[in-house]
């Protein structure tokens, strides 16, 4: 899978590209990250790709030309691939997991990462197909969040994770919040682990964990609970759970 990040701070990808998974995962060739900078496609004499905006406003935005030219370039190196081109955006739908699974089967994904207060609207009304947000908060740039898009996509790349299972139950999967971990020792500081899980019993075990993750998802993030992939085990657990608790919430 291929990333082209069009940004005009390339340098702000080292760390992220250098280490962990990511790292990893390119030194085996499963995904390929590019920094593009736009800048480089300027025409400006002066070598700008930002100006102000007409009808006056503060700050400046993103120049259309740098953008179409650089966007351009990348349509004829990657001609007959599958793609989508996003924007960073506080204005965008907030990143799931689902939307990550849906860009993981692009074979090229283009993300702009915006700067100043924003970009030119015919840049994002004929290149850009969809803006994408990481939270109701503003940025100094699209930097940040771009990453968080790559490393949230390139999960769901073949082979990135070690562990087939690892994606499909960790938070988020189906819905769910993750249920509750634990690791040696057993006991530490007077705190124990819960019994079940050393009991060999598997079934037992998946049980207290499926009630655990609706547990943890019913009380930090209830109204994921509207659009999860829920049994009718699981609304009998949610009911019990809620009248035990005694949470206003109706399911």
């Amino acid at each position: 899978m291929i990333f082209n990040c069009l940004t005009i701070f390339p340098e702000m990808f080292s760390g992220f590209t250098g280490t962990s998974l990511c790292e990893k995962a390119i030194s085996r060739a499963l995904i390929e990250i590019n920094t593009v900078n736009f800048r480089d496609y300027t025409e400006d004499k002066h070598n700008r790709v930002d100006a102000y905006p007409f009808g006056g406003g503060a700050g400046m935005l993103l120049m259309p030309q740098p953008l179409f030219s650089c966007f351009s370039a990348l349509d004829e190196r990657y001609a007959g691939k599958k793609t989508r081109s996003v924007y960073m955006s506080p204005a965008g739908r907030v990143l799931t997991q689902s939307k990550a699974a849906e860009l993981a089967e692009y074979e090229v994904v283009n993300i702009l990462c915006g700067h100043y207060e924003g970009v030119d609207q015919r840049v994002l009304d004929h290149l850009i197909d969809e803006e994408i947000s990481i939270g109701d908060y503003v940025l100094t740039g699209g930097e940040l969040p771009a990453m968080v898009l790559m490393d949230c996509i390139m999960r769901y790349v073949p082979g990135v994770l070690s562990n087939d299972e690892s994606l499909s139950e960790e938070s988020f999967s189906g819905g769910l919040l993750e249920y509750p971990q634990y690791t040696r020792p057993f006991s530490f500081q007077g705190m124990e682990v819960p019994e079940v899980l050393l009991s060999g019993h598997h079934k037992n075990i998946a049980s207290w964990q499926r009630e655990q993750a609706l547990l943890k998802t019913l009380l930090c993030r209830p109204e994921l609970l509207k659009d999860a992939e829920l049994t009718g085990e699981d609304m009998k657990i949610l009911e019990r759970l809620k009248n035990k608790l005694d949470i206003p919430i109706e399911l």
